[in-house]
């Protein structure tokens, strides 16, 4: 476990003798290496779920709330960045979330609270990453030998290793090529995806539509707040300091530029996908829309080859958001396992980095192959965890930092966003942990299927 901040909470001093902070958090980059990181870190395969989460909302209020997670997460992120130039100017310079928290909250349980919640984000996403590449290759396996003997635990175990092989890259910063590869392959497989679910559409095949919701009032509220905390989890980014630490000082108002960047490929992915998608496919669209255009039963409703295609883009981006979420954990260890005085690639540092690394890799690996339901559970730790991390915190940091006058537009926004997405966490909570137990039936533990 890291350490909490010491008696003036303000490590600063210290930070150059942090292997975690000087190896893994380098501040080397520029504001378009942060648009990157921000882009893979939230414009991922999720967004392939969200004609799944317009099944439980409807046209209208899909729409408003894709637009309301959007709007109330760039602000978010926007004051949370404006919060760590206030403290960067009073010399306070801060790196991690967790130690962000506890200066400005002057807490150390809330030191704990962060790195909990954002422990639980970071490695469930590592998890998720390795299982969702691993069905990725057993889709392109299944297509070329529908007879094939090997199942999916074989699959999760290929892309393990090169797992491994990738995190051995020692710093964030040396990830900015992957994730500039990662945000043109998220707008390949969007395009891709979107082409097929229009030709789908409108082609001789094209399935029943049907945009009618659930027929009981209670199915209809639960689905609806399952609905929003997909959406609220996909907008998730629970590293945007750590992120805004690879900026090369002074990092002021760098941020900005990075942000403005993510969202323009945000809204230019989300829409065409959530609207193509459900458009399509109605309430009978898949929780990935793949599977929607890959019908168990019956032909496909798009070319193999764009399918094909769409997959290839999707592993291979897979593997560049195991890596984001993962520096957390790494600078984490590195911080209680490097020497800074004995430099990155020394015996002394590049030993105990490669076995933590690896271990760290396989304990995913491991966790993918066992448990290929772990959507469900990811719907909890989204609801549980991106949320108060993304949608309230940052409010009350900034609303603890500059104080704005009670009377004053502002702070009313702010505590209004607070109220109403602590309601919304707790309900989804319900919902999700729900809809866990309804699919538990089908849970099987090294299963070669993977739960919706």
């Amino acid at each position: 476990m890291a350490n909490p901040p010491d008696g003036d909470r303000f490590p600063e001093a210290k930070r150059g003798e942090d292997a975690g902070a000087v190896f893994v958090l380098e501040s080397k980059g520029e504001w378009w290496h942060a648009g990157y990181h921000l882009t893979t870190a939230i414009v991922g395969p999720t967004i392939l779920t969200l004609p799944y989460a317009f099944r439980g909302l409807g046209w209208g209020l899909g729409f408003f709330c894709l637009t309301a997670m959007g709007t109330v997460t760039f602000y978010s992120y926007l004051l949370m960045s404006k919060v760590l130039d206030y403290c960067e100017k009073s010399g306070r310079r801060h790196i991690r979330f967790r130690e962000l928290a506890a200066d400005v909250l002057g807490s150390g349980w809330m030191f704990y609270f962060v790195i909990f919640i954002q422990t639980a984000i970071n490695t469930g996403i590592g998890i998720g990453a390795i299982l969702l590449a691993g069905e990725c290759l057993q889709i392109v396996y299944s297509s070329i030998s529908p007879e094939g003997s090997l199942k999916l635990h074989h699959f999760i175990g290929m892309v393990t290793v090169v797992m491994i092989v990738l995190s051995q890259l020692p710093t964030f910063h040396s990830l900015r090529h992957i994730n500039l590869a990662s945000l043109f392959l998220s707008i390949g497989y969007t395009f891709l995806v979107v082409g097929a679910c229009i030709g789908a559409g409108l082609s001789n095949n094209a399935p029943q539509r049907d945009y009618s919701l659930e027929s009981s009032e209670s199915a209809r509220i639960f689905s609806a707040f399952t609905s929003i905390s997909i959406i609220a989890a996909i907008f998730g980014n629970g590293i945007l300091p750590e992120i805004q630490a690879t900026l090369a000082p002074p990092a002021t108002g760098k941020m900005v530029k990075g942000l403005i960047m993510c969202y323009s490929v945000i809204f230019v992915t989300f829409y065409s996908a959530a609207v193509s998608g459900y458009w399509t496919f109605g309430n009978k669209a898949n929780s990935n829309i793949l599977k929607s255009l890959l019908p168990d039963e019956g032909p496909a409703l798009a070319p193999t080859w764009v399918l094909g295609l769409g997959v290839v883009f999707v592993l291979l981006q897979l593997f560049a958001i195991g890596l984001v979420y993962s520096q957390v954990a790494y600078e984490i260890m590195e911080q209680k396992s490097a020497d800074v005085k004995q430099g990155i690639f020394s015996m002394r540092n590049l030993v105990p980095r490669i076995i933590l690394r690896t271990f760290y890799m396989i304990f995913c690996g491991f966790f993918a192959a066992m448990l290929p339901f772990f959507g469900d559970i990811n719907g909890v730790v989204g609801a549980i965890g991106f949320i108060p991390l993304d949608f309230v915190l940052p409010m009350v940091l900034y609303n603890m930092t500059y104080k704005p006058q009670r009377s004053s537009f502002t702070y009313w926004v702010n505590t209004s966003i607070i109220v109403v997405f602590s309601m919304t966490g707790i309900m989804g909570s319900f919902s999700s942990i729900r809809k866990l137990f309804l699919d538990a039936k089908e849970f099987k533990l090294f299963s070669s299927d993977v739960v919706d």
